[in-house]
């Protein structure tokens, strides 16, 4: 099984609160507390070693109070290779209220690299560097660090020959989406609706405004361009080789209806199950249901946290999703099938 490289510049120790039926402005009885080592990356880790796949984990990790994390990494076997620099890491309060299904985010703020902390994890990165090895870049970048940070590590990865899957937002996210260089580009990108609307500057209304833009991210040299869409599931593009050149081959993803004890991390179970099929050689349709399946595995579980393959087998074969192809001048849909 291959390694993948997992890099969290703003990793967040998770503080999870679930209540039932949440007041606001009143006193509240706890039904649990639970911490977890967290952050995008963080999180995709924890997900490919449940998996089953030999996973480094870095970033820029605050040493006090790092407990949590070294105890997860230890546990899963992930391999730790942060950077630790001065402070705490972030604290983020999740409010799960357990009767509506709903999560309150209230995220602290992070501690402050140094120039020399960034540096460093520049160099950590590019010194794990091996041909043909993932990497996920993933959150939030810390205060000081520049917005193009992701498209100078994406360059030096695709130099050494690494892919490379990003997951962002905001300013880094349009930085990255603006390379003028295609190894500036990564080969996976997976926005949500607003992420994505917010990069480009306009206005996404529908699927086929979701599937147009992600057919020029294609164009431009993304490989695989993935939109999540929340309790509407998700829609993905590609652009296969061969006969097929000239057009789009897409899929749009409906989410599985299962328990949810918290919604924290499931976009990035959805990196880590992009990743894992890519790995695999799967085809793309097959890609779709079975990153949606670790969606749907991880929903049951607060944590970044999976259940066994066969439970994830099981979970795959319930999903829904509905194949197309775009012709690509101009993009346009031109065949939907079941699956």
């Amino acid at each position: 099984m291959k390694t993948v490289v997992t890099v969290t510049p703003n990793p967040a120790l998770d503080q999870t609160v679930r209540v039932a039926n949440l007041a606001l402005g009143e006193v509240n009885l706890a039904a649990s507390l639970e911490f977890n080592a967290g952050g995008k990356g963080v999180n995709v880790a924890g997900c490919l070693a449940d998996y089953g796949m030999t996973t480094i984990a870095t970033g820029l990790l605050g040493a006090e109070d790092a407990a949590a994390f070294d105890a997860m990494f230890a546990d899963k076997h992930i391999v730790d290779r942060f950077v630790r620099i001065a402070g705490r890491p972030r604290i983020n309060v999740k409010l799960v209220d357990t009767a509506r299904n709903e999560t309150t985010d209230i995220n602290l703020a992070t501690s402050l690299p140094s120039a020399a902390d960034v540096d460093a994890l520049e160099r950590r990165v590019v010194e794990l560097a091996e041909p043909g090895r993932w990497f996920v870049l993933a959150g939030s970048l810390p205060p000081g660090v520049d917005v193009s940070f992701y498209r100078r590590i994406t360059r030096a990865l695709h130099a050494a020959g690494a892919r490379v899957a990003l997951d962002t937002s905001g300013a880094p996210l349009a930085d990255a989406l603006r390379a003028d260089e295609p190894d500036g580009l990564p080969d996976l990108v997976k926005p949500n609706r607003a992420e994505l609307e917010a990069a480009l500057g306009r206005s996404l209304a529908d699927d086929d405004a979701l599937i147009h833009a992600a057919c020029e991210l294609v164009e431009r040299g993304i490989a695989h361009v993935v939109v999540s869409l929340g309790e509407r599931g998700a829609l993905g593009v590609t652009r296969p080789s061969g006969d097929k050149a000239s057009s789009y081959e897409g899929w749009r993803a409906a989410p599985l209806r299962v328990p949810v004890s918290s919604t924290v991390g499931a976009g990035d179970a959805l990196v880590a199950g992009l990743v894992a099929s890519l790995i695999e050689a799967r085809p793309w349709p097959s890609v779709g249901q079975r990153a949606t399946a670790f969606a749907a595995g991880k929903l049951a579980r607060v944590g970044p946290h999976l259940p066994d393959h066969a439970s994830l087998d099981a979970l795959a074969a319930q999903v829904e999703l509905v194949t197309f192809s775009v012709a690509a001048n101009p993009p346009r849909v031109t065949q939907h099938q079941a699956v």
